[in-house]
């Protein structure tokens, strides 16, 4: 099943591969037989789906969750491999959708009159009371 990252943007199930492995925790008799914990790895590096431009924002945002160039999410939270399944392919959206977003850019402001007003009042307030603390002068 193909995974659709925005409206411009789907990832082939050919691109997709999947590992199933027991899950840890507690269980009972089924626990011993089912492969509920998901594994879902998608290479980055080599993908069709992505512009040479995702591709490097990509590489660059989330290089520290690649390895290889190859993205791998896990999802263990439910007893069902196909709940476990949908979970894994929601998270590796998400963080392709996060790795893709455009940075927003700070601008430089000035702080306020009354906010600079309120600062000023402070500190002079503040000095007032370390002067209080001083010992007074002999004369």
């Amino acid at each position: 099943m193909d995974m659709e990252i925005s409206p411009s943007l789907t990832v082939p199930a050919s691109e997709l591969s999947w590992r199933f492995s027991r899950s840890s925790g507690p269980g009972g008799q089924h626990v011993n037989t089912t492969d509920s914990r998901a594994e879902l790895m998608w290479n980055v590096a080599t993908s069709a789906a992505l512009t040479d431009e995702q591709r490097y924002l990509l590489l660059r945002r989330l290089g520290r969750k690649l390895v290889g160039g190859v993205m791998t999410v896990t999802a263990s939270e439910e007893r069902s491999q196909l709940r476990n399944r949908e979970i894994a392919m929601a998270k590796l959206a998400e963080l392709v959708r996060t790795g893709l977003t455009p940075e927003t850019v700070r601008r430089a402001s000035k702080p306020t009159r009354g906010s600079a007003r309120r600062h000023r009042a402070a500190k002079e307030l503040r000095s007032a009371t370390k002067q209080q603390r001083r010992r007074p002068l002999a004369e």
